[in-house]
Formats: structure tokens, sequence, C-alpha cells
């Protein structure tokens, strides 16, 4: 095993951890913790998304009341020796996997629409919790029964740390954006509702920064201007693809000295999209990288964004059921060439399925929020509609979900929905 570089403790909060304190905003000057060279292999571990404020009950008001001002908590920054803006670094994900001797669940949340919606958010309003068991690489959940499966485990947000001019590039082009959507929320085509939660971006803020080990004085300061790690950028992020699992290998680019690589938000699965927002299954778990750098890597390859090469690992499924969705909403209104819309479309199609063989919408969600769905831009150029595509493995289900078995009147139960619902 190589060598624990980053060690949290699932039972101790964010900011008092055993080393060094994680992190969860992206800033040039937040300080390394971690020293690598080339050819460096090392474990990180990290805190499940949320930090631990989502544990192992039945009670779903906890995803109700996160803080989302806090999350994510990353592992890092690990500073590669000999790293310059320009290069690109090489990641290896040797392996990875949940921290079964401290943490041995995992958990997907449907978000209220009150604190910060979801894909579905219109019509799934409600907070929802199903708690997952882990063994090994194998996932099951008391909420979402007669679903067993070998999960596709991948950290949701890996990364780099941006440089001050891209930050600020950041800022001002999400500034815009929500100032656009103030003005003129119907500019905005894909927002599901037209209103102003979920919000159309996350504006920095003081609130719920953690700055890792940065002196304090200067970690506020910076905190003001320093990004939310919701969305994936240039440099990375949060851009949770089921595919970067063992075995991947990522060449992220390199924007500041030493590169100031980061990652966490850490799945057992995920199916393409994360529809459910509080997606995918989340955990606490490990990964055993190995670091190495092309020089001058963005120009050499033309690139400006990460570029990854799959691994092997995972499970592998033969036979599906696909569903298509089409650029028009639910209300019958035509978008162009919306694949957004076209995938929601696909989606509900999926949903409306499942609930023949007697699972609740909730539990459907979840389904399609984990098991490792393969999501298609199948049609972009057929005006005026997108073709999006969901195809659910029928190998993730203890019994049969093909359409020549027309469904069941079996009682599948619910997964935990808030107290407090909406309606």
């Amino acid at each position: 095993m190589p060598e624990v570089a980053f060690e949290v403790d699932v039972d101790a909060p964010p900011d008092d951890q055993p080393g060094a304190n994680p992190f969860n905003r992206w800033h040039p000057d937040i300080p390394a913790v971690v020293e690598a060279d080339p050819g460096d292999t090392m474990r990180l571990e990290a805190l499940d998304w949320t930090g631990g404020q989502i544990r192992d009950n039945d009670d779903a008001n906890e995803v109700r009341d996160v803080d989302l001002s806090q999350v994510h908590y990353l592992a890092g920054p690990v500073e590669v020796n000999g790293a310059e803006p320009g290069d690109l670094l090489k990641v290896e994900f040797l392996d990875m996997g949940p921290l079964n001797d401290r943490a041995e669940f995992g958990f997907t949340g449907t978000f209220s629409q009150q604190n910060g919606g979801g894909f579905l958010t219109d019509h799934f309003p409600n907070a929802a919790k199903s708690i997952w068991d882990l063994d090994g690489y194998t996932v099951s959940s008391r909420h979402v029964p007669d679903v067993r499966y070998e999960g596709k485990i991948h950290p949701g947000l890996a990364g780099c740390a941006p440089s001050q001019e891209l930050l600020e590039e950041w800022n001002e082009r999400e500034r815009e954006l929500m100032e656009r959507h103030a003005e003129d929320p119907d500019s905005i085509q894909n927002h599901p509702t037209g209103e102003a939660e979920p919000p159309v971006a996350n504006p920095p803020t003081t609130e719920g920064a953690l700055m890792g080990e940065m002196d304090p004085d200067e970690a506020e300061e910076a905190a003001e201007e320093a990004a939310r790690t919701v969305p994936p950028r240039e440099h990375g992020g949060n851009h949770d693809i089921k595919d970067l699992s063992i075995g991947s290998t990522v060449y992220f680019p390199v924007y500041v000295d030493g590169a100031k690589f980061a990652l966490g938000d850490f799945h057992a699965s995920q199916g393409d999209g994360e529809i459910t927002f509080c997606g995918a299954i989340e955990m606490a778990a490990y990964v055993d990288v190995k670091f190495d750098l092309v020089e001058d890597g963005m120009e050499k390859l033309g690139v400006d964004h990460p570029i990854f090469e799959p691994g092997h690992r995972g499970p592998t499924f033969e036979d599906y059921v696909t569903f298509c969705g089409y650029s028009v909403t639910e209300d019958g209104e035509q978008r162009y060439l919306d694949s957004h819309t076209a995938y929601r479309r696909a989606s509900l199609q999926a949903i409306d399925y499942l609930k023949q063989f007697g699972y609740t919408g909730q539990q459907a969600l979840h389904i399609l929020g984990t098991v490792p769905v393969e999501g298609r831009q199948s049609g972009v150029v057929d005006v005026p509609n997108a073709c999006s595509t969901l195809a659910l493995p029928k190998g993730a289900f203890e019994f049969d979900v093909s359409p020549e078995t027309l469904g069941s009147d079996k009682d599948r139960g619910d997964v935990v929905v808030t107290d407090d619902p909406l309606g």
C-alpha cells in the first residue's frame, strides 16, 4: 500500500482533521500540504462531499438541511515538483475504495427545491434519502430493494489550482450569467422552472469557506474571490464523470507552479448525468495516485481542458433497456436542439417505466442517479429536435426488467422523504 499522504478522520469535523485540513474553494494561494516528484505514488483520503453532514439513518431532513456553502472537502493540494503553467499533470488512478474501516455506507439524496433542487426538481421538489451498504465494490440499499450491482467507483471532483487570471475570468463570466438571468429569467432556456432555485451559478462567499492551511488573516480575504467547487471548469473540478474509475489516466492542465492538485467527492457508483444532484452514492474514500508531467503539454496536445483515458475496471453490463427523449418540454414547448431537455425527457420515461415494477418515483430517480446508466447525446443535428438516450442495465436488478415482463405489482417500499413535504 502506498504511504498515506493525506489522512482523514470521518468522526471529526472537517476543520479538525488529524493532519492537514481539507479545503472547499479554488484559489491559487491555498498552500500545498503534500509534495510529490514526477513518478511518485501516494494515497489520498477524502471525506464525503458534505463533510459528514449526512449519516446512516432514516432521517431525510439531513438532506433538506445540508449546508451547501460548506461543500466540497478536497484532499490536498499536492505540489508536484517541476510542474509549470502550460504543462499537463498526468494522474493515474491506480486504486480506490471506500474507507471500510471507518465508514461502511454511502448515501444518495434528492435536495429540496428550497435547498438547491436538482435536475428534476420540478417533478421531485422534496428532500429524500437512500442509504447504501458497501460490500467491497458491490452496493445495495434497504431503501431501494432488489437492486444489487458492482459500482463504478470514481472521484467526482479533481483538478489543479487556477491561476489568478483564470480565477478572475471564472468570476466575471459567472457573474455576467447571474446578472443576465436576474434581468431576464427566460434567457436561460434550459432552466427547468424559470425560478431562482436552483441558482444558475454559485458566486464566491466567505460563509462556510475552508481555505486549507492558509494563514487565517489572509484566508477570509481570499475567500471573497475564491471560486466555489460546484461546477466543472477548464482545470477539471466537479466533472462527475463515472468513467474516471480505477485504471484511468487523466491529464490536467497546469495553471500555477507546482500544479496544486486536489480531489474528493467520491462516489461508489453513479449514472451518467448524476441526475439526483446529491446524486451517485456519496462516500468517504481513498485513492492511490501516481503523478507525472507532460512538459508544455497544453500546446503539444492542443488542449486547455482535461483529457482522460478510461480504465477497464468496473461492471461489465451487456443488456440494457434504452429510453429516448427529444427537445420538447413536458408541457409541449418546442426547444431548439436542446440536449438538456432531451435528457430530462429520457430520464422521465425511465422513471415512469420503473414505476411499473413497483418502485416509487423517488426510488426510480435514485436508481438512475446511482446505477451506472449510459447517457448519450445521440443526435444534435436534426433540427429542431436533439435526441438523448438513457440506457438502463438490466444486470443491476435482481429480477427481469425487460419490457416483455410487463412490470410487477410488488410493493418495494420507498426512500425516506422529509417530514415537511412541499406538496
